[in-house]
């Protein structure tokens, strides 16, 4: 932790040399984010509901996700940006340094312009949280911080997927996007409105319901599934789990390693 607190603040210290640019990025990326919300209003304003949930409770799905997906972006740059890593031979530079691998490309950029997006996402699930009228106690706190963790390993672990590949292909392959911007786009709403092969995705192989929207629909109080509010803590513990697959899968990719110059 160590290692990891002093890179943060070296690459922190490096963003802040340009704090006109930061600020404009982090400007830049909240209106993107600010549309991507206003098309949700805008959908939920002529459909007042989308299956069974409310506009309050999709716009809650919606910055819970937003939120979790820029706190990966912003602390694990590095996973999502690995392929520039391999292309451009940098990767070489990590091998020789005497820290475990997969932490120091975790701890190799910070992207502090996805404040903007977590703010959205923090202003959305504060919106929807009045209008649920939710009663926020120590344990549906402590929920909502453990899902929000699990998700974001479960996000890393995605990540891995094209990370790996990248040592055999060199190139990134975009096909994976399907899995983490387009589970971002898709898991923004809750998971058992779309058809069954869909939710088999998201529940299994990438599984975002498991760390996500059943520990958030019971935070909301309309459970998805019928589990015991304890039950509803071990669910992000997949993100956890598949984080921790991965990352083997991936030093495998690094025992096949041959290097690009640099």
């Amino acid at each position: 932790m160590k290692y990891v607190l002093h890179a943060v603040r070296m690459l922190w210290k490096s963003a802040m040399q340009y704090r006109s640019s930061l600020v404009m990025q982090v400007i830049a990326q909240f209106v993107m984010t600010a549309g991507e919300l206003l098309a949700v209003v805008v959908l939920l304003s002529r459909f007042e509901a989308v299956g069974h949930w409310s506009a309050p409770e999709i716009m809650f799905f919606f910055g819970v996700m937003q939120a979790t997906f820029a706190l990966t972006e912003l602390f694990g740059r590095g996973v999502a940006a690995f392929p520039s890593f391999v292309n451009a031979g940098h990767f070489d530079a990590l091998l020789l340094r005497p820290r475990p691998l997969l932490l120091q490309v975790l701890c190799s950029q910070l992207d502090p312009r996805r404040f903007g997006s977590f703010l959205v996402g923090l202003a959305s699930v504060a919106a929807a949280s009045s209008w649920l009228n939710i009663v926020w106690t120590a344990e549906k706190v402590i929920l909502l911080a453990v899902t929000i963790l699990g998700s974001m390993l479960l996000i890393l672990g995605l990540f891995l997927i094209e990370a790996t590949v990248t040592f055999f292909s060199v190139k990134s392959i975009e096909m994976v996007n399907v899995l983490t911007y387009g589970g971002r786009t898709t898991c923004q709403y809750p998971v058992d409105i779309f058809p069954k092969p869909l939710r088999l995705l998201f529940t299994y192989l990438a599984p975002f319901a498991l760390c996500l929207h059943w520990p958030v629909s019971y935070v909301i109080g309309q459970p998805m599934v019928n589990l015991p509010g304890w039950a509803m803590f071990l669910c992000p513990l997949a993100g956890a789990a598949f984080f921790v697959l991965m990352s083997r899968v991936w030093y495998v990719g690094v025992r096949h390693y041959r290097s690009t110059g640099s």
